[in-house]
């Protein structure tokens, strides 16, 4: 089959948006999916192109459509043809192969299954129940507002303490004498939580007071650091937009953990240690 440059290009703008393929009417079906090429008889649709482009390395997907288009396509060409010469010597019939082909197919029911019911499980309903009852209208955690100048050595970090100590300017300090990139802006950090420091770093700033600053050098694998803390609060809701996708993600393990259990609960399991039948075995009754 050829294509000519402009129904390639027509053809790869659509291969990004295969959602746009998916509410069509049962009707406009053929029309949607264009045929491409046969291989033997084989037929490679235009959705085939849309799905293996959904499935290739960030690298391909950001190739140019016309000519990842070409690319996709003849990788499934390739792909056809190797099955047909397979087919041809009857590699599917070796006891080897087989049981490969069927732990595949297993593979993917199995996955097809999780699928479907963790799907079920995490809908924008449930996402936005889960933020009305864990987010909304609640108190985040505690946060504080610092700076901090970091160092190479305690002897540099005490000398920095000593001129505090003595009413020099911490900001100034830090643009002038700190090793972090942050230095250019006077050493600020602008607001965190304790688990977003390294834990050295983090008791030494939530324990101080806002105005307060270390009278003592804090170690931390970076260096040594002075810290001046400018303010504490307790962190606002956050808002869905930015807990969906970890909300999305605890929901999907839970489902995922339920479907585990749920389908475990319907099987007899025995469980040997290595060392087999002479080991005593561990077993859990099937439910009725």
């Amino acid at each position: 089959m050829r294509l000519t440059s402009l129904s390639v290009l027509a053809l790869a703008a659509g291969l990004m948006a295969p959602a746009a393929f998916a509410d069509a009417p049962a009707a406009n079906q053929a029309s949607s999916d264009p045929l491409l090429a046969t291989v033997n008889g084989m037929e490679i649709h235009l959705s085939d192109i849309q799905k293996a482009a959904q499935n290739a390395p960030q690298q391909l997907q950001q190739m140019p459509p016309n000519q990842l288009f070409p690319l996709l396509l003849n990788q499934e060409i390739d792909r056809d043809a190797l099955l047909v010469a397979a087919r041809e010597e009857n590699l599917e019939k070796q006891p080897a192969v087989a049981a490969s082909m069927a732990h595949a197919a297993n593979i993917s029911l199995e996955n097809a299954y999780v699928q479907q019911h963790v799907g079920s499980a995490v809908t924008d309903a449930a996402v936005k129940a889960e933020y009305e009852k864990n987010y909304a209208g609640k108190p985040g955690p505690e946060q504080v507002e610092a700076r901090h100048i970091l160092v190479k050595t305690q002897a540099e970090a005490e000398a920095i303490i000593n001129q505090l100590n003595h009413g020099a300017n911490f900001a100034a300090l830090a643009e002038k004498d700190s090793i972090d990139p942050g230095a250019k802006n006077g050493g600020e950090l602008g607001w965190f939580t304790k688990d977003e420091m390294v834990p050295a770093f983090a008791d030494a700033a939530f324990a101080l007071k806002p105005g307060q600053y270390t009278k003592t050098p804090v170690h931390s694998q970076f260096g040594w650091h002075v810290i001046l803390v400018q303010g504490r609060r307790t962190a606002p809701a956050p808002a869905l937009a930015d807990v969906q996708d970890q909300i999305r993600q605890s929901l999907a393990d839970q489902a995922i953990q339920n479907t585990l259990a749920a389908a475990r609960a319907k099987v007899k399991i025995t469980i040997n240690n290595p060392g087999g039948a002479q080991a005593a075995p561990t077993t859990t009754p099937a439910t009725k």
